[in-house]
């Protein structure tokens, strides 16, 4: 199997890089943690880079690509830690081309390639934790108008999104719907997250909405599986940051007059690191891989991802601090940065206990390994 990217890809990861080294510095980043946690900006020169179209066809304005050129994009936003939640993008765009009607595809998937939409899923409820099939909003059908009655929660960018990707009851079944943030009867009260993006509650009180598809419960787990291979891959982007910069900290880090890259419970300590970051990369190329695979093929491979990217995210964070010691806590130093998006990565679509159990539960007798 070759697992080397092709020229195109090299070239797709080279210029989201660059941008991130000279366009997102971590000054920036601060501020825009300081002005709110978004910036329209900086998702514009995303969109002017033509990534926001990554998963939109080209024949309605996007690129055509796949998850591999997006996992691509995902280790090097991760890498700069960037606020902005490109991840939406990419479920919008593959929610919106794969189950959308061609009404929905033609007003909205050409406004996402071209950065002039953010579209955004608002799935989570209170008490659903992160079981999907859990779902008390509720949808009615009248006079050939629908319209939604919800509250859900932790919507990135919720209260600066244009439109809402929304699952809801419909006849006592899941349906997707998009709702739009200006639609009479949606409130959004936003805030700060703790790794200083923004999110928002959103209230929906009789909103109109444009039906995406009937078989709710089969698209949202697809638009799921594709922000936890996203997550796997900013992940990745993220330790592998972690490490060079701790890495670096230990070469210049002197006690007892010696560099403490010289000691060898430390060495090992790193060596571990670094073992468990090509753990998770392995594990998110997989993901990537699978993500249109056939669905309980790509349920049971996205959540075997998740579970190994939670164990290497909670040891590689952890590490990093404890071997920068007093100053891996600071807010003015970017480990402690990098430390808070690997814990909210690791709970996003599900945390490490819960896709320990999905793995179980997907369990044959033979484990996979011979069937």
């Amino acid at each position: 199997m070759d697992f080397d990217f092709t020229d195109d890809q090299e070239s797709l990861r080279d210029a989201t890089r660059k941008w991130v080294d000279k366009g997102y510095d971590f000054e920036r980043r601060r501020a825009i943690t300081r002005a709110g946690g978004f910036s329209r900006d900086a998702y514009g020169e995303l969109a002017g880079l033509g990534l926001t179209g990554l998963y939109i066809a080209e024949d309605e304005g996007g690129l055509g690509l796949g998850p591999v050129e997006g996992m691509v994009i995902m280790e090097e936003l991760g890498r700069g830690i960037v606020l902005e939640p490109f991840a939406q993008t990419l479920i919008a765009s593959g929610l919106l081309s794969g189950y959308a009607p061609p009404a929905v595809r033609a007003a909205w998937l050409p406004k996402i390639a071209s950065g002039e939409s953010l579209v955004v899923l608002a799935h989570q409820e209170r008490s659903a934790r992160f079981h999907i099939e859990k779902c008390e909003a509720k949808a009615v059908h009248v006079q050939g108008a629908w319209t939604l009655t919800a509250t859900k929660s932790i919507v990135p960018a919720g209260d600066q999104a244009d439109a809402f990707i929304v699952p809801a009851l419909a006849d006592g079944r899941m349906a997707l719907f998009l709702v739009e943030r200006a639609a009479a009867g949606v409130v959004t009260r936003g805030y700060v997250t703790q790794d200083g993006a923004r999110a928002a509650e959103v209230m929906l009180d009789n909103a109109a909405a444009e039906l995406i598809t009937l078989d709710g419960l089969t698209a949202l787990a697809h638009g799921v599986d594709i922000g936890i291979a996203c997550a796997c891959a900013e992940a990745v982007g993220v330790m592998d940051r972690s490490l060079a910069v701790t890495a670096g900290y230990m070469n210049t880090r002197k006690q007892f007059g010696v560099v403490i890259s010289s000691f060898q419970a430390l060495r090992h300590r790193l060596a571990d690191m670094k073992m468990q970051l090509e753990l998770a990369r392995s594990m998110s190329y997989y993901a990537s891989l699978k993500l249109n695979a056939p669905a309980e093929e790509r349920r049971s491979a996205l959540a075997r991802a998740k579970y190994q990217l939670g164990v290497s995210m909670r040891f590689v964070g952890q590490q990093a601090v404890q071997l920068h010691g007093g100053i891996g806590v600071t807010d003015e130093y970017i480990v402690s940065h990098y430390f808070k998006k690997l814990t909210q990565l690791e709970i996003s679509f599900g945390d490490t206990l819960h896709h320990l159990g999905e793995v179980s539960s997907r369990m044959q007798d033979t484990a996979g390994v011979f069937a």
